[in-house]
């Protein structure tokens, strides 16, 4: 073959002509390889594409038999070809017939050829196909024909990725990039969200891919490099970045790639075979993915995601690309798809419009999850893979209650889930038909109704379910969601709003409940072994009098006039309950003194969420004016099980007879004492665990808003006296060996209660 040094540039020139052109794809594409052919002077140029069931079909062809287009197919890792799709790395074979993935297609009349280089076609780390070149005699391509085979494959990516090969395939098939996806998940919030993808970061779609002036675009490089590391180094040298962690590993290996010599090396060989700047990064990414995808070491596969992020940034350096599709160009049915992201970015897309949250990271408890279990929409968490996967406005279905995500989803199964989301509506207006009737029993036992909240969006709500008040507001979202420490008059402001909005019905306010896994971005304790029973809550509060007096100063001015009802988190021992009510004293002293009008009626509470208080119960129910049992940690910290591992959280039932047996004596001290006592849980969300908690004798439950009317509809057809008799008799008795949750399931069922 002739020197190629300007080669891929002629020859990139020429593609870019034709793709400019009005051709219909059979006849752009057979131009196409013919254009390649020539210019590499190879007697045989091909395009094989994926199709969404691994096949590789025979698109296009210059040198092999015509009448083999449509017809010839070999199978993901059948054959040569099929071996470069699978691996995603190039083949080149001086005598291709020798190599042991060798595959004979009769029909093609390729016996003739010996030299054969092939290349991956590859978008975001994925093979679409392959392109090869052959020739009949016997020779190894040299490293810049791979170049440029490789470079012109980008632009046959393009072509799959745009949809305009569609025409081209048969009836009833799709290509690999169109093919239906399922992937199994964690559910974080129940619920079925049907619409499109957006992606929280979307990818930057490249689509100058071929530059005029090669030192142009190297200077580009060079200066968008340089803005790169410099924001690292920024980002390294902030105060709130501690010395060690994680986040402190990911910068630095974010700085590490931003300076390898090889990374630098590739982007700018690639600008110099003519691409541009930013597609000489996609497709080094491409590459770079791709190759990382497939090792098996999980620190490398890891530092993938590090790789890949740093390239996104490295992308909108050099395009001035925004993040987010806001604006009038979102989809009126969004389902947001991100690897991982902040509370407040989730606040930033306009709620009205997101039906669902997908993530590849992130855990029930993280921030985001938190704000979109309080905005009311599904949620599935890890994802694996679904990001890269995903396209902007594809469709997809995300499944909160059987935790699965849909991408692309057959026209049968979309059908079936339509059915679904029209079923669940019709249960959610039978529901809303049930607000303005009392909450009684069959037997007449009241059960006072509240949900849970933190932010101003749920305050609607409220009327929509029917709840009688807000048994738990969660005052740290506010600080979760701030990008500096709220000050007194922001805190007060929001407590009034919250106040205002709830029109005259209760609401319990929890004190800031951060610390553990609830980090807030501008106060960053030191790094603790085990976060969850280490420096938060309570505990950082009475170290740090000085953020809890601030914040019970402005609940005490935002209830002027107004019922205020505080209750501290994570309480362990009774001492901590009268040092925070000092504190309390001393601002209510404070106020008076400044002649400020004070609250109506005070009441102070706890939260019962840490074993120890189980052996303090006389004492804290003669200390408060209620307890509120946060089910979730209770059950976390009683059964030894962390929450937020899938391998141990699902292992215990909150069903069984050691917590039901818990939380019956709570109950009970609470009737003893004639002291309220609220379950404020997720397990208050669950009808059949609703159930179970009247039947141990809770008569006030705090819950998510999407569950009052179901549970409203549980308790009434319930007979609370018939149901607390049978658990009264299963959980005395010690030999019996049937889960309680099987006792209550029959229990349902037998006296046709809805659970």
């Amino acid at each position: 073959m002739r020197d190629l040094s300007a080669g891929p540039r002629v020859l990139l020139r020429r593609l870019r002509e034709l793709m400019a052109e009005p051709l219909e794809p059979q006849e752009r594409l057979d131009q196409i390889v013919r254009q390649i052919a020539s210019n590499m002077v190879a007697e045989v140029c091909s395009v094989y594409v994926l199709r969404s069931d691994g096949v590789l079909e025979l698109y296009a062809t210059e040198g092999l038999n015509k009448d083999s287009v449509h017809l010839a197919q070999l199978k993901m890792g059948q054959g040569l070809v099929g071996t470069i799709a699978a691996s995603a790395q190039p083949l080149n074979l001086s005598d291709a017939q020798a190599h042991p993935a060798f595959t004979y297609l009769p029909e093609t009349g390729e016996e003739i050829y010996h030299s054969f280089l092939g290349v991956p076609i590859l978008r975001t780390g994925r093979a679409l196909g392959v392109l090869v070149v052959q020739n009949k005699a016997s020779r190894t391509y040299r490293d810049d024909e791979i170049e440029a085979l490789e470079t012109t494959a980008m632009v046959l990516a393009e072509m799959v990725a745009t949809g305009e090969l569609k025409k081209l395939t048969k009836p009833g098939l799709e290509l690999d990039l169109s093919r239906p996806v399922s992937i199994e998940g964690n559910g974080y919030n129940d619920g079925i969200g049907l619409g499109y993808v957006v992606l929280h970061e979307p990818r930057i779609v490249v689509t100058n891919l071929l530059n005029d002036d090669s030192e142009l675009e190297l200077k580009r490089l060079a200066e968008a490099l340089g803005s790169l590391r410099i924001s690292i180094d920024d980002m390294l040298s902030r105060r709130e970045v501690s010395m060690e962690g994680e986040h402190r590993a990911v910068l630095e290996a974010y700085r590490m790639f931003a300076h390898d010599r090889g990374w630098v090396r590739k982007l700018e060989e690639a600008i110099r075979n003519g691409l541009t700047a930013e597609a000489a990064v996609e497709r080094v990414q491409s590459e770079t993915k791709a190759r990382m995808l497939r090792m098996t070491d999980p620190y490398l596969r890891e530092r993938m995601h590090d790789f890949d992020d740093l390239a996104n940034r490295l992308l909108r350096q050099l395009t001035g690309y925004g993040a987010n599709m806001t604006g009038s160009g979102f989809p009126t049915d969004a389902i947001i798809v991100a690897r991982a992201m902040g509370a407040a970015e989730l606040l930033d897309y306009p709620r009205e419009n997101v039906r669902g949250l997908a993530l590849e990271e992130g855990a029930v408890t993280s921030h985001v999850v938190i704000v979109a279990r309080a905005m009311g929409i599904p949620v599935v968490g890890q994802a694996s893979g679904l990001v890269a996967l995903a396209e902007n406005r594809d469709a997809i279905i995300i499944d909160g209650d059987d935790a699965k995500v849909h991408l692309r989803p057959l026209a049968d199964l979309q059908r079936a889930y339509e059915e679904k989301v029209r079923f669940r509506a019709r249960r959610q207006e039978q529901y809303r038909a049930l607000r303005g009737i009392e909450p009684l029993t069959k037997d007449g036992q009241r059960i006072r109704m509240q949900m849970n909240a933190g932010l101003l969006v749920d305050l609607p709500q409220l009327n929509e379910s029917g709840a009688e008040g807000i048994g738990l507001f969660r005052t740290e979202l506010q600080f979760m969601i701030a990008s500096t420490l709220p000050r007194a008059e922001e805190q007060e402001a929001f407590y009034r709003s919250v106040l205002k909005q709830a029109g005259g019905r209760p609401v319990t306010f929890r004190t800031l409940d951060i610390g553990g896994d609830k980090v807030v971005p501008y106060f960053r304790a030191a790094e603790e072994e085990n976060p969850a029973l280490g420096w938060r809550a309570i505990r950082l509060s009475l170290d740090r009098p000085g953020l809890l007096r601030t914040q019970l100063r402005a609940l005490l001015k935002a209830a002027a006039g107004r019922e205020l009802r505080v209750m501290l988190p994570m309480v362990t021992e009774v001492s901590e309950l009268r040092a925070a009510r000092e504190l309390l004293q001393k601002e209510v002293q404070r106020q008076s003194k400044l002649g400020e009008q004070l609250p109506k009626t005070l009441k102070f509470g706890a939260m019962l969420e840490v074993p120890a208080l189980l052996w303090q119960l006389e004492e804290l129910m003669s200390e408060v004016d209620f307890v509120s049992v946060g089910s979730n940690d209770l059950f976390q910290f009683a059964m030894a099980v962390d929450r937020g591992n899938a391998r141990v959280s699902d292992r215990f039932d909150v069903l069984g007879r050691p917590f039901l047996r818990i939380l019956r004596d709570i109950a009970r001290a609470g009737e003893r004492h004639q002291t309220s006592v609220t379950l404020c849980g997720e397990m208050a969300s669950k009808p059949l665990s609703a159930m179970a908690l009247i039947g141990v004798g809770f008569r006030a439950l705090s819950m998510s808003a999407a569950a009052v009317g179901p549970v409203k509809a549980m308790l009434l057809a319930l007979d609370a006296g018939k149901l607390c008799a049978e658990m009264t008799e299963a959980l005395d008795d010690v030999k019996s060996t049937v889960p309680m949750r099987e006792i209550l399931k029959d229990f349902a069922v037998s006296n046709g209660v809805p659970v």
